[in-house]
């Protein structure tokens, strides 16, 4: 049985070698993450490059993700590079200072001041070092270190309790959709989204640079824990990015918060990608620590589509070897996990017949104990939904689109395979999709398979037929004159 549960991981100096990135990916790597916090636009387009290269050197479809920054809040620089900050001594937060000192630190957010109050609490540096604002003079804000400790350059800032009214959108992340578009990237990670209209406008800016990119929103703020159902609807998946969201609520309420957005995720049909620390040791060293191991299988038992690598492969010393890790564990929760299947279909109301199609061939290849799905497909969208159920089953999508191939790398329990729909025979086609089947090693003579596709054939969203079909047990077609 292959893994379902697919890995993203962020590429950077330690896996920029195209040897590297080949032995990843044959690792097991699906969908590689471009930060565009880091490098530059023409950086980004050589990577896709070599990222295609190798996806047709291996054989094997890797989408793209590009993830924006942000209005990422950040200290200014320092002096020294870096200060000390003692516990109960004033610090000041200064939009208008150039170079920091260990009295005081410039903010790139110049409207901060405006966004906090007396009493307010500052967290900077992922939370490790906190200040209490006692009162704001014009540009200056002047708080009191409650928890102290090193602050170097460019470290972030967030409010507890969120709040902060920076856009999701920057004149930098505008220009980064472009270049996404541009580089062919297959997702879009929008960061610190507050509400739907933020995923909207990122669409709408992807769609007129001419690109087909996925929208995942980055789930990071108090506000889109609030907002969480509609930024859903406006959105094709979400990322759990458990750093700031944790110093936005605390870290005591992300594990429950990321149980809900999993579920909440998939009853909409979108996808999910768990993300943040979950093999974080593994940048200096080559094994896991167990409870990151603990913490991989519950995402994988929650029901992610994927788990993300950050760090660890952009970074770290062991790129290779923590993707081989994580694929273990994948593979070892997904042993595990309870197939309730009856339970997921109850009180289920289909409005498509593409829909109630794919539901059905779930139903059926469950029940028959049949050995795989094959899902003929234009754009994956039925594949789609059938890997928001959870029927322990490899479904094959075999589509004639590249972007679709590279789009559903993402997706829980799918394997995308290219293949051509020239004609619109739907018996040679099948007889073709079985002949592939067989070609690639995924199934064997006398296997059963349920297979779904759509009249007339290549029409978008018009998946109507299921059919159950013992591998082998049919010639081709007799007015086939030069079978394949």
């Amino acid at each position: 049985m292959p893994r379902h549960t697919k890995i993203v991981a962020t590429l950077g100096p330690a896996s920029t070698d195209p040897l590297v990135l080949e032995r990843m990916v044959n690792a097991g790597v699906d969908v590689v993450r471009m930060n565009f916090s880091h490098g530059k636009a023409e950086d980004h387009v050589a990577r896709a490059e070599a990222i295609r290269e190798v996806a047709m050197r291996t054989r094997r479809p890797v989408g793209i993700l590009a993830d924006l920054q942000g209005p990422k809040i950040r200290v200014g620089r320092f002096r020294d590079g870096k200060v000390t900050l003692a516990p109960n001594t004033p610090f000041i937060l200064d939009s208008n200072c150039e170079m920091g000192d260990s009295g005081r630190a410039g903010l790139d957010y110049k409207d901060l001041p405006r966004d906090v109050k007396p009493g307010d609490v500052l967290l900077l540096d992922d939370g490790r070092i906190k200040l209490d604002v006692e009162q704001v003079r014009g540009n200056e804000i002047h708080t009191r270190v409650r928890v102290g400790g090193e602050l170097s350059n460019n470290k972030g800032i967030n409010r507890q309790g969120g709040g902060l009214s920076a856009p999701a959108l920057t004149a930098k992340d505008m220009e980064d959709i472009r270049t996404a578009a541009q580089l062919g990237a297959d997702f879009l990670a929008v960061s610190f989204p507050k509400s739907a209209a933020d995923m909207y406008m990122a669409r709408q800016l992807m769609r007129a640079a001419g690109g087909k990119a996925l929208l995942i929103a980055k789930i990071e703020r108090t506000e889109a824990v609030a907002n969480l159902e509609e930024i859903l609807d406006a959105s094709d998946g979400i990322m759990v990015a458990r750093g700031d969201l944790a110093v936005e609520v605390g870290d005591a309420a992300v594990p429950a918060l990321q149980k809900r957005m999993l579920r909440a995720a998939r009853e909409r049909n979108k996808l999910t990608i768990t993300a943040t620390q979950m093999m974080e040791s593994m940048i200096t060293s080559p094994v896991p620590t167990r409870a990151e191991v603990s913490d991989v299988a519950n995402a994988v038992l929650d029901g992610t589509d994927a788990v993300m690598l950050s760090a660890e492969t952009a970074s770290g010393s062991f790129p290779v070897e923590v993707v081989e890790a994580m694929s273990r564990v994948c593979l070892e929760a997904e042993k595990s996990a309870e197939v309730t299947l009856d339970r997921d279909f109850l009180n289920r109301v289909f409005t498509q017949i593409d829909q109630s199609i794919a539901m059905a061939a779930i139903w059926t290849a469950y029940h028959l104990k049949v050995k795989a799905i094959a899902a003929l497909t234009q754009t994956g969208s039925t594949a789609l939904w059938m890997s928001r159920v959870n029927g322990g089953l490899p479904i094959y999508a075999l589509t004639p689109e590249q972007t679709a191939r590279n789009q559903m790398t993402l997706f829980r329990e799918v394997y995308p395979l290219l293949m051509s729909q020239t004609h619109q025979d739907r018996d040679l086609l099948l007889w073709e999709a079985e002949q592939l089947l067989l070609d690639q090693g995924v199934v064997e003579r006398g296997d059963l398979v349920v297979f779904t596709v759509g009249e007339p054939i290549g029409s978008k969203g018009g998946t109507n037929t299921l059919k159950i079909v013992k591998i082998g047990e049919h010639p081709p077609p007799v007015h086939v004159a030069n079978p394949i």
